[in-house]
């Protein structure tokens, strides 16, 4: 078995439902276990994230180019467990309002992270989709990303306003880690 944790911050509903599909994705992958942890439930899990947690995929809207205050919070908190992540598996996703909203900043803030954590990153692995005559906002990875997932959603919608293409790129994330978590873990 491989087990996925996904930690994530969502304080509007959008990036909580982007989360719960890269959930849907690791869970296609036959022997996958997922646990979804808000960052406000996190100081109980830590055990489970240092020991049994084989990737553990980040989870950031991006707040004024950035990952959200609370997200930073548990990664300033994660210091104390420096070292105990060490060759697990890592990827990310973010959500904001705008196209760009500077998603791609969160995106590196969270592989830096990562990186300081000794983690491996595991990137999207789709090229970008809409960037054609052919073309739609129903491609997968419609906004272009190769780091990680990225969402974009209404800042005047709720989280039924996260688009299903969105949604599509997050499941392909997730199962993407699964995948690489197995090959790990049966490599290791």
């Amino acid at each position: 078995m491989s087990d996925i944790a996904i930690v994530y911050h969502s304080g509007y509903g959008h990036n909580e439902v982007i989360a719960q599909a890269v959930a849907r994705g690791a869970e296609k992958v036959p022997g996958t276990r997922v646990k979804l942890l808000p960052v406000a439930e996190v100081d109980g899990q830590w055990d489970y994230l240092n020991g049994q947690a084989d990737a553990i995929v980040f989870g950031a809207p991006t707040y004024m180019g950035s990952a959200s205050a609370q997200f930073k919070a548990f990664m300033d908190a994660s210091s104390k467990q420096w070292g105990k992540w060490r060759d697990k598996l890592a990827a990310g996703f973010t959500t904001s309002a705008s196209r760009s909203g500077d998603k791609l900043n969160t995106l590196q803030q969270l592989a830096v992270f990562a990186a300081q954590h000794q983690m491996l990153w595991v990137s999207l692995g789709l090229m970008p989709g809409n960037n054609s005559s052919t073309g739609t906002e129903d491609d997968l990875n419609r906004l272009g990303s190769f780091l990680g997932a990225m969402a974009q959603a209404n800042a005047d919608q709720g989280a039924e306003g996260v688009r299903a293409s969105d949604q599509r790129t997050a499941e392909y994330l997730g199962e993407r880690v699964a995948q690489a978590a197995a090959r790990w873990k049966k490599g290791a």
